[in-house]
């Protein structure tokens, strides 16, 4: 289900481009356009639950997490990964994941960040 004024939700629906990292079915993961640090990503549920805690396959959502900040530590050649839950500024369920880091590659190469770590996946 979409909301049709949810920028996650355009998104989803390529209304809006995004720099994208992972995709399947249920869930996407595209690079955060303010980065905390270079590959700073977003794991969002394609369908729209404004809190993380009511999207039904919770489980799945925190394991591409997961899988997303091991990626990370390869593509960057970081130990320590963040992560936050996070709904405040955008009302759609996501989670947060990136380096520990503010000089390993370009924040702003946003296409070599998300090469970085997709060649890693």
């Amino acid at each position: 289900m979409k909301n049709e004024t949810c920028i996650f939700c355009k998104i989803i629906a390529r209304e809006i481009p995004s720099t994208v990292v992972y995709e399947d079915d249920r869930f996407i993961a595209f690079l955060s356009i303010a980065p905390r640090s270079p590959g700073h990503t977003l794991v969002v549920p394609k369908e729209h639950h404004r809190w993380v805690w009511d999207v039904p396959q919770f489980d799945e959502c925190f394991a591409l997490a997961r899988r997303i900040a091991l990626a990370q530590r390869k593509a960057f050649g970081q130990d320590l990964i963040c992560s936050h839950v996070e709904g405040e500024e955008v009302p759609h369920a996501h989670i947060w994941v990136y380096p520990d880091v503010t000089t390993a590659g370009d924040k702003k190469d946003f296409v070599g960040n998300a090469k970085r770590i997709i060649e890693k996946l």
